[in-house]
């Protein structure tokens, strides 16, 4: 029987989950995988919780917060993929000198879709001498709607993800000011189950392991253009040539894992900004949260 994995939503920076299906690195392991689209985050881990899906792809923010709200919780972290944080801060003119403090004053635009990119960039602020409570934020716009606010000059900033910020800095009307990913280690994206699964169907866990580590190797290696072409069909609207180029900034950037282990550097670096946020009320242990059984044998 298939593993059932569910897609967290479609975007450019989980490509080595789509490259993993694409490069036939699943069948290369010996194992078989059914994508499972989600309309959203949320609704994924439900799926996931109610045993409609095998495995998803998502953040261990949201393993954190499900171990918080419950002790009982079974999710678990076993693979890494995303190991630094893909969001940018993009402003509308050239600012080579742009510090975090330097926010002060000015009306940017923070992503509301998901809860993950401001936790991290909230942490960052702190730690430049900034009340992030303070700051003027639009908190309620898309990045779409943010990345045309920028590009007519009516925002000074916004906080995007490829291929938003690479269009704004191709079209010369966007220019990175922060690239989150330079913090270090940030646990962003891993494969998540439930620990009934990773015991039941170990075997088959350990083979999606061993394909995400071939993945990310080929990743690494690749040429850009080469990866945008293989993913191409999950990204039509996305041109070959910015698809490259996202690629690259994201590899300068070494947005993603090398190997599939689960760092507890940047599980701690993720835990302190919910801690600083609010999102946690109290700690939750690396070992609650992550497991990185599967990972060690496929590195031995």
């Amino acid at each position: 029987m298939a593993i059932r994995l569910s897609e967290n939503f479609r975007a450019l920076f989980y490509a080595p989950f789509y490259a993993a299906v694409a490069t036939g690195a699943f069948k290369q392991a010996g194992v078989e995988v059914e994508l499972v689209p989600s309309p959203e985050p949320a609704a994924a881990v439900a799926s996931l919780k109610a045993g409609k899906v095998d495995v998803m792809w998502g953040g261990p923010l949201r393993v954190a917060i499900s171990h918080h709200d419950d002790p009982n919780s079974d999710l678990v972290c076993f693979c890494d993929v995303v190991a630094r944080d893909p969001f940018f801060l993009i402003g509308g003119v050239p600012r080579p000198d742009f510090k975090l403090g330097d926010l002060s004053g000015l009306t940017f635009g923070t992503v509301s879709e998901v809860p993950t990119p401001w936790v991290c960039l909230q942490e960052d602020i702190r730690q430049a001498g900034v009340d992030p409570t303070r700051l003027k934020r639009v908190t309620n716009a898309s990045m779409g709607d943010n990345e045309a606010a920028v590009a007519a000059g009516t925002l000074a900033a916004a906080q995007l993800f490829q291929p938003y910020a690479e269009r704004l800095i191709r079209s010369g009307k966007g220019h990175v000011w922060h690239a989150a990913a330079r913090r270090g280690r940030t646990a962003y994206t891993t494969l998540v189950t439930r620990r009934g699964v990773l015991e039941s169907r170990a075997d088959e866990l350990t083979r999606m392991v061993r394909a995400f580590s071939r993945t990310l190797q080929w990743f690494a290696a690749s040429p850009a253009l080469e990866i945008a072409r293989t993913l191409q069909s999950y990204f039509p609207d996305v041109p070959v040539p910015l698809f490259a180029q996202c690629i690259e900034r994201y590899r300068d950037l070494e947005l993603w894992a090398t190997d599939p282990m689960i760092r507890r550097e940047g599980y701690d670096r993720l835990h302190a900004a919910m801690r600083s946020a609010g999102t946690l009320t109290h700690d939750i242990t690396f070992e609650a949260v992550v497991d990185t059984k599967m990972a060690e044998s496929v590195l031995k």
